[in-house]
This record gives C-alpha cells, sequence and structure tokens, in this order.
C-alpha cells in the first residue's frame, strides 16, 4: 500500500530539491540543520521553564545557596582571582566532590562564573558576598539565612494571630534573643550595621542637617549612622542610644571613629525616657519595628526630651497608598513575622506623628527605598483662660 506523503513536507522537499539543481546542497543542508537545531533548543528551554509560581515557590532554594556562600566565605576565597574547585574547598574546608555542586548552583544565579583551566571568578553580582569589602552583604546575607529564615517558617502563624512568628520558633522576642545570643546578635547587628553605612549617605545627600547642635541617634545600634552624620558636620554633638548589650559592643566601633570625641554612648530603653537636650532625634530602621501604640509611645518620648523648637527625624520605607512595590510588601511581612511591627503609607505616618504631638514638616525621598520623614511638634493652642 502506498502511504500519501503529508502535505507539510511538500515545501519542504522542494525547497531541498532546488538546492540540489544548484549545486547548494551543502550550504543548504549546514542551514537546515542551524534552523533545526535552534528550534529545537528553544522547545527544549521552553518545556524545561518551571511555572513561575513554582519558581516562586522554590525561591528559598536559590536564597540558601547564597547564604551557604557566605557562610563557607566562598567569596573572601575567590578575592585574589580565580580558583580551581579543588581550591576553594581546601580554603572553605569542605569535601571537593559537594563544595563543586555548590559551585555549579552559582554559577547558574550568576553569583560567580566559570574561567579558564577549569576555575572559578567571582562575578560583580556576588562581590558584595566578601566579608572585608566597602558595601559588603556578608552579615546581611547571613543573618537573612539564619533567624529570618528559620522565623519565616512561622509566617502562617503570624497571618493567624496577627504576631510576630519569632518567639514562637525561637522562645523569645527578636531584641530579647540578640541580646542572650552573642553570635546571633553580633552578626544582625553587623548587618545593621552595613545598611546603616549605606543608608547614612543617601540621607546625608538628600537632607541638611545644617543647624543641628545635638543629635540624638535613638535605637542607632553601633553608631554607623551618627558617626557618618558627625563626620560631615564637625560642629556637631552626637548621642548614641541603644540597648546596654549593645551599647557595650557599640562602644568598640565608636572609639575607632575619628567623630569619637564628640560621640556619647548612653544605655536603656527606647519605650522609657531619652537622653535630654536634643534638637534632632534621630530614628532610623526604628519605628517599623513596633506596632502603632510602641511607635506612638517612642516618637513621645523623643518629644518630652528634646529642646523647644526640637525635631524628630524618622528613616523608613514609605508605602505607597495602592499597588505596593514588591520589596515594600514583603519588608512589610518580614516586620509582622520577626518583631509584630509594620511599613507604613504616607497617611499612616501621618497619624502616627499626629497621635505622638507631631507634625510631618518635609518628607525626603533617598536614593535608598527609605525616605527621611522630619516631624516637628505640634504647637499649643491655648485658650481665651489659659
Amino acid at each position: 500500500m502506498v502511504r500519501r506523503m503529508p502535505v507539510r513536507a511538500v515545501p519542504l522537499l522542494r525547497v531541498l530539491a532546488s538546492g540540489v539543481r544548484d549545486g547548494n546542497w551543502r550550504r543548504l543542508g549546514h542551514v537546515w540543520v542551524a534552523k533545526m537545531s535552534t528550534a529545537f533548543r528553544w522547545k527544549r528551554e521552553q518545556a524545561s521553564r518551571l511555572p513561575p509560581l513554582l519558581e516562586m515557590a522554590m525561591g528559598s532554594w536559590a536564597s540558601q545557596a547564597v547564604y551557604a556562600a557566605a557562610r563557607l566565605r566562598i567569596a573572601d576565597a575567590l578575592s585574589d582571582g580565580p580558583q580551581s574547585c579543588e581550591a576553594i574547598a581546601a580554603a572553605t574546608d569542605t569535601p571537593s566532590h559537594s563544595v563543586s555542586r555548590l559551585l555549579r548552583a552559582l554559577c547558574s544565579l550568576g553569583v560567580i562564573a566559570p574561567a579558564d583551566e577549569g576555575r572559578f571568578v567571582l562575578t560583580a553580582l556576588g562581590r558584595p558576598l566578601q566579608s572585608d569589602r566597602p558595601g559588603s552583604l556578608h552579615a546581611m546575607v547571613l543573618t537573612l539565612g539564619e533567624i529570618h529564615y528559620q522565623a519565616w517558617g512561622g509566617l502562617d502563624h503570624s497571618i493567624k494571630t496577627g504576631s510576630p512568628a519569632f518567639p514562637r520558633v525561637f522562645g523569645a522576642h527578636l531584641f530579647d534573643h540578640l541580646d542572650r545570643n552573642a553570635d546571633a546578635g553580633a552578626i544582625f547587628h553587623e548587618a545593621m550595621t552595613d545598611l546603616a553605612a549605606l543608608i547614612s549617605q543617601a540621607v546625608l545627600l538628600a537632607y541638611d542637617f545644617a543647624g543641628i547642635h545635638l543629635l540624638v541617634d535613638v535605637g542607632g545600634g553601633y553608631g554607623q549612622f551618627v558617626t557618618d552624620i558627625l563626620a560631615v558636620y564637625p560642629h556637631m554633638r552626637g548621642i548614641l542610644f541603644d540597648t546596654p548589650a549593645v551599647i557595650r559592643e557599640a562602644k568598640r566601633h565608636v572609639e575607632g571613629h575619628r567623630s569619637h570625641p564628640r560621640c556619647s554612648l548612653v544605655a536603656g530603653s527606647l519605650l522609657e525616657p531619652l537622653p535630654r537636650g536634643g534638637n534632632l532625634y534621630l530614628l532610623s530602621g526604628v519605628i517599623h519595628d513596633w506596632d502603632d501604640d510602641d511607635a506612638i509611645t517612642i516618637l513621645e518620648q523623643c518629644r518630652r526630651a528634646m529642646t523647644p523648637n526640637g525635631k524628630v527625624i524618622v528613616v523608613e520605607t514609605v508605602l505607597p497608598e495602592t499597588d505596593a512595590s514588591a520589596f515594600g510588601a514583603l519588608l512589610d511581612l518580614n516586620m509582622l513575622v520577626m518583631t509584630g511591627g509594620r511599613e507604613r503609607t504616607e497617611r499612616e505616618f501621618r497619624q502616627l506623628f499626629d497621635a505622638a504631638g507631631f507634625e510631618i514638616t518635609r518628607m525626603t525621598p533617598t536614593l535608598a527605598p527609605q525616605w527621611a520623614i522630619e516631624g516637628s511638634s505640634k504647637p499649643v493652642l491655648r485658650t481665651a483662660a489659659g
């Protein structure tokens, strides 16, 4: 029985026949093979792609691979140039057969790249994983990959109860846990110091601190922000205020800074009376740690402690009223999980300031995701009898 040729094959045979008649068979064959290879490769790539939702669900795989690279200091091992898998294994005290699998994953993520002779090189994307370079994100990746990663396993609990998952996972609230666990506390506050170094420069470019005589950095960690400001304004004095455990460690950081003689360190609680006499109280990355009631209390403590005509400046991410960015929306969930705090919109910040006796006088965007939100005490309205 003679089978009929599929109609779709006829044009192909005509093209091939013309190629034979023109003597271009070899060239035509190469073109055909190239086109078919491209088509098959495209189909294979399309078929191998995962559904976008599944890629999102597997995002922790990538974040944990980056965390492992930070924990093993792979970027530090590559700081002097390309290295072989065996050299990296020796530098990180890991078996070459297992670290090679991590290196392959990091290549796929663009953190490192293959080099000549089977070696690997650090990419521009991966350089911030180096622990001793300006702009390092090494400590930030560690704390995200450890306490944040574990706490986020309780996100469903936070959604169901409206309470932070961190105490349920670790048996204590975040800052109590950091005070009791030296290693976790050191990594966390080092990460916040690295972040403060980036944010402080963005704020200094956007906000004019001229005329400030005494700046009180409330919840200022190891003092990166306040010392950066003092370095730019040599006639300003500063007070770094944080919990006793943080201040003990902050001394080592502040004493090595050239503005140290103009910076005092004071320990205490943010919910209790603050050092008095400042004409600017700085709260960077502090208010979003707290629910509205405690945030209002902290702002009220600033208002009571400041000089007449003093100001407060809150440095935080400001959520848009609609269509929140992925970063802001996820950061808001992170605050719910970690501390029970939240990110806020401009309207919510205005309500918060108003409840604490402030009015927002300026909202200044910066090159970072954070804004500088300035507030002044609301004027006291006197009655005719008063």
